[in-house]
């Protein structure tokens, strides 16, 4: 059974490494003006070494690098008196202490080589967490608001025929029941994506099977798909997961940009650069049909990552992202993925 170590003791034995190796190195010293024997001398060559890359990997740059340098100044000295002492010259002393500096310098670099890399390490966790927490931001954005919008649309709706046709009323609430489920489905994901950080298990995400209940769902959506780019070539998971994302993005911008369009097309076909998915309206109606009374104040514009996140997000699975006017005051989404090969790749 492994017993854990409290990091507080952890923290206080690594703070006594500077100040044991700046007190070894002094004795080492010393000991060698002493003439102490060379056994001796070569035994504390065995504990400084370890203190120095202990010190260079672990101790604060202010404390640690003062007692690196005694560190590093002791061994390379301990064999200079011994020189000297069998009659060599100063300059032979010299090139003996650079030959004993070299193990001192290896060790110091190997300790600082591994507090290198801890520190890369820890950086690359904090750029993943970071991603991670960008991911979890969009998904809200991408899936939630797409359905809360419809609702806000089904609502606005059933409101305005309630009174003349209560058969629309109905399936107005029928709409909002599913933009409902599908936005307590897309909140589930998100709890899953953070448990899934926590060691817990994931849940999938949408991706071009789902397209259809998409465009079922949205109010005079039409889908027109290739047969073989849904299936016989199915993108990659990450294509797949942005290709469903810009399909949400684009119909949620069609309700708040193009309220009342009367055509809105989503079309997945393959290319011979790979699978397109395009989301394509027509232009809104000059003078839309006002309420009786409004259902709520309005929602400020803009609110969410939109057409720049989502050109990163295709960038990202290997695709490229186009947006802009389509003819007649309407208005284009288009994304293009690369896909895997296949029968007819």
């Amino acid at each position: 059974m492994t017993v854990p170590v409290p990091v507080a003791v952890t923290a206080t034995v690594r703070s006594l490494y500077a100040p044991v190796l700046a007190g070894a190195a002094v004795l080492s010293v010393a000991g060698s003006l002493a003439r102490v024997p060379a056994a001796w001398s070569m035994a504390g060559l065995a504990v400084l070494l370890p203190l120095l890359a202990l010190v260079a990997r672990w101790s604060p740059v202010r404390s640690g690098s003062p007692a690196a340098a005694l560190g590093i100044v002791a061994v390379a000295l301990w064999p200079a008196p011994l020189v000297r002492d069998q009659g060599a010259s100063w300059l032979e002393a010299f090139g003996a202490a650079a030959f004993w500096a070299v193990p001192g310098l290896g060790a110091a670099a190997v300790g600082a080589h591994l507090r290198r890399q801890a520190s890369q390490t820890r950086q690359a966790v904090r750029d993943a967490r970071r991603h991670q927490q960008l991911e979890l931001a969009r998904d809200p954005h991408d899936f939630v608001a797409h359905d809360v919008s419809a609702i806000l649309v089904q609502a606005q709706a059933a409101r305005f025929v309630a009174d003349s046709d209560p058969r629309q009323a109905v399936r107005a609430l029928e709409r909002i029941e599913a933009a409902g489920l599908s936005a307590l489905a897309s909140l589930d994901r998100t709890v899953h994506a953070l448990r899934e950080a926590g060691g817990g298990p994931a849940a999938p995400t949408p991706g071009l099977a789902e397209l259809d209940a998409l465009v079922g769902r949205f109010e005079g959506g039409v889908l027109e798909a290739e047969e073989e780019a849904l299936a016989s070539l199915a993108l990659a998971r990450e294509a797949d997961t942005a290709a469903y994302r810009v399909a949400v993005e684009a119909l949620t911008n069609v309700r708040r940009h193009a309220p009342g369009a009367r055509t809105v097309r989503v079309t997945v076909r393959r290319r011979p650069d790979g699978i397109e998915l395009a989301v394509t309206n027509t232009a809104p109606p000059r003078t839309p049909r006002p309420l009786r009374k409004p259902l709520a104040r309005r929602r400020p514009a803009g609110g969410g990552t939109g057409i720049a996140g989502l050109r990163e997000r295709v960038a990202a699975a290997g695709g490229t992202l186009a947006a802009g006017p389509a003819g007649a005051g309407g208005w284009r989404v288009s994304a293009v993925f690369p896909a895997p090969a296949g029968p007819h790749g």
